[in-house]
């Protein structure tokens, strides 16, 4: 049986009749399978312990711990009462047989509500899978240790270390849809235990090989470096509000459960489908628990395929030729006819019927070109170049001159008057040298070409990607988001070539 549908069929065994924990069940196998610990948050009542009763049943005969955490738990209860025995003899060992340090599995409930002395003694258990047992170190059998609280334990109770150990941290919430909370009504109560096909149960043997050959023969494709780099990223911008430290041994981690996740699909490379399961590794509280999924959400959209072609250094050169064409071959503002006079420009206005009562009759008058863009007024000069000091001149913000002076029989007269454009602004200039419009034709061509290569390169990837993004420990919906990531950037990458074009119909 391929190993992708035997977990596959394993998952279905282990989720029957839990409605709306698929996920949940999913991914907590894939913590057991990759040996992470795992986190399960929610209010009471939620399945919390069935989850991980059913999580070792995907095991041969595995050994199973539980306990109920209070503040009165002793680390007797946890780790086994001392021995009498060896205690006649000066000696503090404890009887483990049946407790957490001879686990293969273990569920704690309610685990921040237990007494500093426990707490601290998990650290080295769940982390490096030894338990030190009066002067001598026990080899811990711990595959995975599953804990449950509908708490996240406060800033100021020294937790930390013990919280990061928790590589997978998973939210059971309340069953929300009513056709299912009807099922639910119509149910007996779910059984703890399911009977595995022996085909499909995990033997000890394979859960040491597997582990091994994750390591070695899965690798972090290009692509999921560069979704970690943007979370990183966004991660630090957002600190303030969000209040995330992620240690280099959770990134780690987690690193090792997005190989296992590429495994277990039959797969060598990880890829965004994988990288979805961040989402759940990030996280510390419930108040920052969705925006950490979104995170996670947009830099898995963002990052698209890795390919050969530098596309920021493809953007910069396309954007230097669109500016090198403007600047060459275009007017880049409108430009009036004007008449220079004494070393100036002017426009020249005719007037009609200008017969001022102090300077007589004027035909035609100056107006000074760098004031078409000031709301300063001004007197306009004859032709002669002498000022008109009975005309008081005005651009509007339209580019239109109001010119107001005092007619000999109408009194006070304003007569408007525009300057003639002879090209305006984007026109394409006239005599160009054509070697110029050559050589950035060429240019634009040669980035059109690079683009075009990027663009059905990722094309032929996404193609073949989409049956490789499905996963069976994330949902269809969230690697649909992952599959329009990658489709996304095959249309950015055909929106630059498409601005080649227009670059290129400039050129001609």
């Amino acid at each position: 049986m391929i190993l992708k549908e035997r977990i596959q069929d394993l998952l279905r065994l282990l989720s029957a009749g839990m409605h709306e924990r698929e996920e949940i069940v999913a991914v907590s196998f894939l913590g057991a399978l990759s040996g992470q610990n795992t986190f399960l948050y929610g209010p009471p009542g939620t399945a919390k312990s069935l989850i991980s009763r059913r999580i070792a049943c995907g095991f041969e005969e595995p050994s199973y711990f539980e306990c109920l955490m209070n503040r009165f738990s002793t680390p007797e209860e946890v780790f086994g009462p001392v021995s009498i025995k060896e205690l006649k003899e000066d000696k503090y060992v404890r009887k483990t047989e049946g407790y957490l340090p001879k686990a293969e599995f273990a569920f704690l409930d309610e685990i921040w509500k237990s007494s500093p002395a426990i707490l601290n003694a998990l650290l080295t258990l769940i982390n490096e899978r030894r338990f030190r047992n009066g002067d001598h170190v026990e080899e811990a059998p711990l595959k995975a240790l599953i804990a449950a609280s509908n708490e996240t334990p406060d800033d100021n109770q020294g937790l930390d270390a013990l919280y990061d150990r928790f590589i997978v941290r998973l939210m059971v919430p309340p069953i929300a849809q009513s056709n299912h909370f009807d099922s639910l009504l119509d149910s007996p109560p779910t059984e703890a235990r399911v009977t595995v096909a022996p085909e499909l149960v995990i033997k000890q043997a394979e859960w040491d090989f597997w582990r091994r050959d994750i390591q070695s023969s899965v690798r972090l494709s290009n692509e999921t470096r560069t979704i970690i780099h943007l979370i990183r990223s966004a991660l630090h911008t957002q600190h303030e509000t969000l209040k995330v430290y992620v240690s280099d041994r959770r990134w780690q981690r987690a690193a090792m459960l997005m190989k296992a996740a590429a495994f277990f699909n039959g797969r060598t490379e990880t890829n965004h489908s994988d990288a979805l399961l961040l989402q759940h590794c990030l996280w510390t509280t419930n108040e920052n628990r969705e925006s950490i999924a979104e995170i996670v959400a947009n830099a898995v959209m963002q990052s698209g395929f890795d390919g050969e072609a530098d596309l920021a250094a493809l953007d910069r050169a396309k954007d230097a030729c669109d500016k090198e064409i403007h600047q060459e071959l275009y007017h880049s503002e409108d430009l009036y006819e004007t008449v220079e006079h004494d070393g100036k420009n002017y426009f020249q206005v005719e007037l009609e019927d200008c017969d001022s009562y102090r300077d007589g009759r004027i035909s035609s008058i100056l107006i000074p070109s760098e004031k078409l863009k000031s709301s300063d007024t001004f007197n306009p000069l004859t032709i002669h170049g002498s000022r008109l000091k009975a005309f008081d001149c005005k651009f509007d913000s339209q580019g239109v001159c109001e010119i107001e002076f005092q007619h000999r029989y109408h009194g006070t007269s304003v007569v408007k008057a525009t300057p003639s454009v002879l090209f305006h602004k984007g026109d394409k200039k006239t005599g160009v040298n054509k070697r110029l419009i050559k050589a950035l034709t060429q240019q634009v061509l040669d980035i059109k070409k690079e683009l075009e290569t990027a663009r059905d390169q990722a094309q032929t990837r996404v193609d073949a990607y989409r049956l490789s993004m499905e996963s069976i420990f994330v949902p269809e919906v969230k690697t649909a988001l992952a599959y329009k990531g990658v489709c996304d950037q095959v249309e950015r990458l055909n929106l630059r070539v498409l601005d080649c074009e227009r670059l290129l119909s400039l050129c001609k």
